[in-house]
């Protein structure tokens, strides 16, 4: 089991209810060492003077506040530690806000709210339970690891969660960070404004948090497997997107539509008839980036299973097949630079593949 990262109370009217806090996520990005290129010698950063290139030792730095060029207020570590705010031992909550009412940039990072004992859990599932059936989050402030944070506490499948979330001043004016956001004389028509809302509802897909994985770190793995087995690594990456040009915004938004739909819907189909959401599976593995063995799992040790798989897919009406289908396919062929690949791209390479299986078989 997990150890709590904070344990103490949470309080809401005259309730006082013992609680400890976890931590809800955990990151799995592959860690690397730097080497000397060349070598396997490990390279250290060290703490230098800038000006005389000497090590300074830990315990002989202070913090400085520039207030002019070369100029600074110095603030002594121990001077921080007298002001900072001590670890609460409350999670004191001063009112309950309409969760819709939060915007979801506010939100920063969760963590999981159990009962400190068994004891507590009749308490704990009351208040889990009214907020479930509220749709709202108790707002407090608490303070941990020498940090103040505005907290929401929130219900979820009969679970209670803390989020900690940015102060208003923490949140940028995205009128002041972006240049180019539409100022509201963009005119497009009514044609345009359905053929983008059908094609919205035609990709419709349920949340299904396990379809979705980081490929990225899947390729760093494979990449070093690769290295760390000898076989060469080649990297491919597609051509740039461009740009939709909006004179032929609306026969992209139609050809769009037209392949959501698997083709089927004809081109002059009734715009004003609403499709019925269609559940479709989001794209699998991506990134412009692939790794891939020259000899790898193209290898003749492959061979039996890639001719079991094209055989049974002989008679198969390809065309038919959604992106991540074909992707899918083409991860059980082995076909190299898959990930780089458009639909049709995909759907060819497999054709071809599948060829060459049914001649060897």
């Amino acid at each position: 089991m997990a150890r709590p990262v904070w344990t103490g109370v949470l309080t809401f009217g005259l309730v006082t209810v013992p609680v400890a806090l976890y931590t809800a996520t955990e990151s799995h990005t592959v860690r690397f060492h730097q080497l000397e290129r060349g070598t396997s010698d490990r390279v250290r950063n060290r703490r230098v003077n800038e000006r005389t290139g000497e090590e300074v030792a830990f315990g002989d730095i202070v913090k400085g506040y520039e207030v002019g060029d070369g100029e600074y207020v110095v603030v002594d570590p121990e001077e921080l530690e007298q002001i900072s705010p001590g670890r609460s031992r409350t999670i004191d909550v001063s009112g309950f806000v309409d969760l819709a009412r939060i915007e979801p940039i506010y939100f920063d990072k969760t963590y999981y709210l159990g009962p400190k004992g068994r004891e507590y859990g009749k308490i704990y599932a009351l208040l889990t339970k009214a907020l479930e059936r509220s749709n709202r989050a108790g707002l407090a402030m608490f303070s941990m690891r020498g940090k103040e944070y505005l907290t929401a506490v929130r219900a979820e499948n009969g679970l209670l969660e803390l989020h900690t979330m940015h102060f208003a001043d923490e949140v940028r004016d995205p009128h002041r960070e972006i240049d180019d956001l539409p100022g509201g004389e963009e005119r497009f028509s009514g044609a345009e404004l359905r053929t983008a809302e059908q094609l919205i509802d035609t990709l419709a897909v349920d949340w299904d948090p396990e379809e979705y994985r980081d490929t990225f770190e899947e390729q760093v793995r494979r990449l070093i497997e690769d290295k760390q087995a000898g076989r060469e690594t080649v990297l491919s990456e597609g051509p740039p997107a461009e740009a939709t040009n909006v004179v032929d915004l609306m026969d992209v938004l139609r050809r769009s539509l037209d392949d959501a739909r698997g083709g089927s819907a004809a081109r002059g189909a009734d715009e004003s008839a609403r499709p019925a959401k269609a559940r479709r599976t989001p794209k699998a593995a991506g990134g412009r980036k692939s790794t891939s063995a020259a000899a790898g799992r193209g290898g003749a040790a492959a061979t039996p299973e890639k001719k079991r798989v094209g055989s049974s897919k002989a008679a198969e009406d390809l065309s038919k097949l959604t992106k991540t289908e074909l992707y899918k396919r083409a991860t059980e062929l082995g076909i190299p630079h898959r990930s780089a690949m458009n639909r049709d791209e995909l759907q060819a390479a497999v054709e071809k593949a599948g060829r060459g299986l049914r001649a060897v078989s």
